[in-house]
């Protein structure tokens, strides 16, 4: 940088001006930066220029004064040659554009489409050079992976109410002519105004995608001024496979078409790609399942140990739906293969996908696979991706396996607690009652303590010799601790009259009821009504989960439906309408089973959601399956019980009795 650049700099006057948080920065770092740059030259690299970005900028927010002032420094720095990593101070020129700053020479800025280097012409795209200045750039540039970019920018212009006439016939002129990969981002780019152009093209986009020589020809041209490093075949299938987001089922023939043509070629990058867009259809909607089925089946022996991976994952969240390639999959029980970028291996997840067909090979070896994945340091893993799942959703399906798999997990219990295997044994119940002696040693670790408190009453009469290690169980001091302990040994005890008068006790003293344990009340039936009004309070007088729990409350120990069934309505209705409160949703549907009534308006709502094809669940990945198979069935267990008869001498009327019986009889938890 010339002597004039800092003679120009050390002659401002900057007294009076604000940095972008002038309470961190004071003006004066302004000039400091800008000097340490210009003095840095070419060995200035991106990190010298980030301090800048809070100096000049504020996001949201009115411009600072000293970005006026600061502007033609930035500018000379980025169109200087001797200045290194100037892609990063055009950037920060893109940062600065403000309605402010408008009025303020540019001309610096907008010259930067010419510069020598590539790559700052490719980041000059991003200014707002107006739609001539890129037309007048598209003429002159011959450098495609700068013409990339600047057709992508002119997609922009051709797009919105004021679309230029002239940016719309250069795209039309691409999109008619003879370079595959200039033609792809074409699409890409008048997709912006026309998203139906890639649902038309979809048989093109599949062959161009397919062409393996073209596959190189991708990192060669396709940057964007936002990532530095070019875009590959892989990420423009991703890419491509958004703008089909809006019709699902052009998705879904452009993951099942590619992935058919990479199997053929040996293309294995193109066919992971294109599982991945499957894996992702999978999880959103339910009506490609049947599409996927033969295209993971047949996948399974793949040469390529990625393409096993994600083909076995597909088929395990299927479950029994994946049954007639169950052969194949206990073929893949000793496959290691993995993939870098995934959780899990091949026979990891083929075990997996055994069990949810339910077929007993998975069996031998679970145990121990699940114990060791929950002792692992460090896993990871994306949300939405595959990857294995966790014990309690393999496992709390293998009820019916119990006998077969206690063993192992009370050997694997005797060495240490292992969490996921505790909330398998609370939903077997009273399967689990083998367990109790590995579960009592934990009563006395404050760590495990409280959860094996919780538990232990699902196992039923039979865990009524557990009273006494109950009684001395070690637990954190606090009242709420202490009180569970009393009310577990009294519900083991069978004395119930005890259990209930330890929660009215401690609900009817809770200076708030809402943080009360009211919902405890609903495991002693018609027995806690006289805490109905108290209950009733919380439910007129809160929202969310307390007034949710205090209508099942409310119902549970009244058997009046109508108060509760107006509460279960302000959970339910809502995701006919596209809501994702499905936790509060389920215990809606739970409470409206036991009922067995439904209003007017939840079966209405209820049939609505069965009719959707979204997965009934936000949690991404293969809970996304799983949650949603299990509202479904709560769904369809709904309106069944609805149906069952007419009148209250009907069916009807017996499984309201029967309902009132059991909570009448049922241990307390």
């Amino acid at each position: 940088m010339t002597p004039e650049f800092l003679q120009a700099l050390d002659a401002v006057v900057w007294d009076g001006l604000e940095t972008g948080y002038p309470e961190e920065h004071p003006v004066r770092d302004v000039p400091r930066a800008l000097r340490r740059l210009a003095r840095a030259g070419a060995h200035a690299v991106a990190d010298d220029h980030h301090a800048l970005y809070s100096l000049v900028t504020r996001d949201g927010c009115e411009t600072p004064s000293a970005a006026a002032v600061a502007l033609p420094f930035v500018i000379a720095l980025a169109a200087d040659p001797a200045t290194g990593a100037r892609v990063d101070l055009v950037d920060l020129l893109a940062c600065m554009y403000a309605p402010a700053l408008a009025d303020a020479d540019w001309s610096g800025a907008w010259a930067l489409l010419a510069d020598p280097d590539p790559a700052v012409r490719r980041a000059a795209t991003t200014l707002p050079v107006g739609t001539t200045r890129l037309l007048g750039r598209w003429e002159a540039e011959s450098d495609p992976s700068v013409r990339l970019p600047l057709l992508l920018a002119l997609g922009q212009a051709a797009s919105g109410d004021a679309a230029d006439d002239d940016a719309r016939a250069v795209l039309a002129g691409v999109l008619d002519g003879d370079d595959p990969v200039m033609w792809v981002a074409a699409v890409h780019a008048a997709a912006e105004r026309d998203r139906e152009l890639p649902v038309r093209q979809l048989d093109r986009l599949i062959e161009v995608f397919s062409d393996t020589a073209l596959r190189p020809r991708f990192e060669e041209v396709w940057y964007t001024p936002d990532i530095e490093v070019p875009w590959t075949r892989e990420d423009l299938v991703r890419s491509t496979a958004r703008l089909l987001g809006h019709d699902p089922g052009a998705r879904l023939s452009f993951a099942v078409r590619l992935a058919g043509t990479a199997q053929r070629s040996g293309d294995a990058a193109l066919c992971r790609e294109a599982l991945d867009v499957a894996w992702e259809l999978l999880t959103e909607r339910r009506s490609v399942e049947a599409a996927l089925l033969p295209l993971a089946g047949g996948l399974l022996t793949d040469p390529d140990g990625a393409v096993r991976l994600r083909a076995a994952n597909i088929l395990a969240v299927l479950g029994p739906r994946a049954a007639p390639y169950a052969d194949r999959l206990a073929g893949l029980l000793d496959d290691d293969a993995a993939d870098p970028y995934l959780d899990g291996t091949v026979r990891e997840i083929a075990r997996w996908a055994l069990t949810r067909i339910g077929d007993p090979r998975a069996l031998p070896g679970l145990v121990a696979q699940l114990r060791a994945q929950q002792e692992e340091q460090g896993r990871g893993y994306v949300m939405g991706d595959p990857r294995r799942p966790e014990a309690e959703d393999v496992l709390i399906p293998l009820r019916a396996h119990a006998d077969v798999l206690l063993p192992e997990m009370r050997e694997a219990m005797r060495s240490g607690p292992v969490r996921g295997f505790l909330t398998v044994l609370e939903a077997w119940g009273e399967a689990a009652r083998p367990a109790l002696p590995e579960l009592l040693p934990l009563l006395a670790d404050t760590r495990t303590s409280v959860t094996v408190l919780r538990m232990l009453p699902a196992m039923g009469p039979a865990a009524a010799s557990a009273v006494p290690a109950v009684r001395a169980a070690a637990v954190l001091d606090h009242p709420g601790n202490h009180r569970l302990v009393a009310r577990t040994a009294a519900c083991l005890g069978a004395d119930r009259r005890t259990a209930l008068r330890i929660v009215g006790e401690e609900f009817m003293a809770a200076e708030e009821p809402q943080f009360g344990p009211f919902g405890a009340l609903a495991e002693f039936g018609r027995d806690a009504a006289p805490y109905a009004d108290r209950v009733r309070l919380v439910m007129e007088s809160t929202s969310h989960w307390p007034r949710l729990s205090a209508a099942i409350t409310l119902w549970e120990i009244t058997g009046r439906t109508g108060p509760s069934m107006r509460v279960l309505e302000e959970f339910v209705l809502p995701v006919a309408d596209g809501d994702d409160g499905y936790g509060f949703f389920r215990d809606a549907l739970r409470t409206l089973i036991r009922m067995g009534e439904l209003s007017p308006a939840v079966r209405e709502a209820l049939l609505a959601v069965r009719r959707s094809q979204r997965r009934l669940s936000a949690e991404g990945g293969y809970p996304m399956v799983l949650r949603d198979e299990e509202l479904r069935g709560l769904i369809e267990e709904a309106l069944a019980c609805d149906g069952a008869g007419s009148g209250p001498t009907g069916d009807r009327g017996a499984h309201r009795e029967a309902v009132s019986l059991s909570r009448s009889g049922r241990s307390c938890r």
